[in-house]
């Protein structure tokens, strides 16, 4: 370890100031461009020691377990409270063009969509039994370490008040020291917690989750690996007045507005079409919406998640017909023959993006496209796909899902030329 004086020239994609030493770019965490700050070096990554000059963009953070000076340490869930609102919201858009600019894209991007505090109705913490209690919270930048939670200004006040619930049901369904997953989405008829771990839960764990939440007040399920351990009521979301019940752990959009807004720019460029595809439907966040609109092709390879979206269209009335099908389209993309009879198309792949299911839109004829990405890189791959195909790329709307990290979500519009 080395110490040394650095000015941050710059901030990288993780939120990261960057500064250029003799030997190449030092990453220096909370840190901001014009900033003189020493700092203590471990091969190209910087701890801050002390600031210098302080930028006029530095911001007091919002949260107790922010910051290298976080007591208990720092906490990985966020990595940009100390930055302005005017510059994070430029940095999260110029995110989004850089992708763009590196594929050769040339495309309106829109002003950032912002989220606010307090919107985070599914949080993914890690836990671990431990001989003083149980830690709960989120990892620490580049560690297994666990910052305890006690407070957190993203996720939703429901959350943040129950948090010594969800720890006494996690210290019920711990097994050893070995740290674990969970999944805490707050529903409309209560809590849906799903543990993820390499242990299996037996059956003194089992009775001793369903004691402890049969005497709690809204929780709705409890789960683990997959395996309902008890469900007082079904958990239940609301896509635009449709209800649905997704199975413990599944994908769902982390915030409400942030999911309204992305399905509103769907809605409004899918416009009246009758013949829909939505590929990586999930458990429905856009199908059930545009089976207001036309008839929708649900496909996603999570049958549970796929169930879910069915029993929803099935128990709804005043919805076009939904047709479900099961089927990886990593491996076995939908083919241009199969694409042909279809006026719109809408995909959100995960993070790795759609680049084989793109190949095969590239080549056929629909009409309008819809991406929705949370991976600004692979959106912009997927769209130098379509616009070689002869795709027209009409807006790019970055939305912020994911407040004060690195992470940002993007929604394209295409029309076939």
């Amino acid at each position: 370890m080395s110490t040394e004086t650095v000015t941050i020239d710059s901030l990288g994609a993780q939120g990261d100031g960057i500064a250029h030493g003799a030997d190449g770019p030092i990453f220096v965490p909370f840190s901001l461009p014009g900033e003189k700050i020493a700092i203590a070096r471990v091969k190209n990554q910087g701890t801050i020691m002390s600031i210098a000059s302080a930028s006029p963009e530095r911001i007091q953070p919002a949260c107790r377990h922010f910051g290298p000076d976080a007591d208990g340490g720092t906490c990985g869930g966020c990595s940009l409270q100390h930055i302005s609102p005017a510059l994070y919201n430029t940095f999260k858009r110029d995110l989004v063009i850089a992708a763009l600019k590196s594929k050769g894209i040339e495309a309106e991007v829109a002003p950032l969509m912002t989220a606010e505090p307090g919107q985070r109705r599914r949080v993914v913490l890690a836990a671990r039994r431990t001989e003083k209690g149980l830690l709960l919270g989120f990892n620490q930048a580049q560690s297994h370490h666990i910052v305890a939670m006690t407070e957190c200004p993203v996720a939703s006040d429901g959350i943040v008040q129950r948090l010594d619930d969800i720890r006494r049901i996690c210290m019920a369904l711990s097994v050893n020291a070995e740290p674990f997953r969970l999944t805490v989405l707050e529903t409309i008829t209560g809590f849906d917690i799903a543990g993820d771990g390499t242990a299996k839960i037996t059956d003194k764990q089992r009775k001793a989750v369903t004691e402890i939440v049969i005497r709690m007040r809204g929780i709705a399920r409890v789960s683990w690996n997959g395996e309902i351990v008890i469900e007082p009521v079904k958990p239940q979301i609301e896509f635009s007045g449709v209800t649905v019940s997704p199975p413990g752990g599944a994908f769902t959009q982390a915030t409400i507005p942030a999911e309204e807004a992305m399905a509103k720019l769907v809605l409004d460029h899918v416009g009246k079409s009758k013949r829909i595809a939505d590929l990586f439907a999930g458990s429905g966040t856009f199908s059930l919406r545009l089976a207001r609109i036309g008839q929708v092709l649900a496909v996603e390879s999570d049958e549970k998640s796929l169930k879910a979206l069915d029993a929803a269209a099935r128990h709804t009335q005043g919805l076009k017909p939904v047709t479900i099908e099961k089927r990886d389209l990593f491996r076995r993309p939908m083919m241009t023959q199969e694409l042909k009879n279809f006026d719109a198309i809408v995909f959100d792949p995960p993070r790795a993006g759609a680049e084989e299911q793109c190949k095969e839109i590239a080549r056929s004829k629909v009409k309008k496209i819809v991406a929705v990405s949370c991976n600004p890189l692979t959106l912009a791959r997927d769209l130098a796909i379509l616009t070689e195909g002869g795709y027209r790329v009409h807006t790019v709307t970055p939305v912020d899902q994911f407040l004060w990290s690195p992470h940002v979500e993007a929604v394209a519009t295409l029309t076939r030329v």
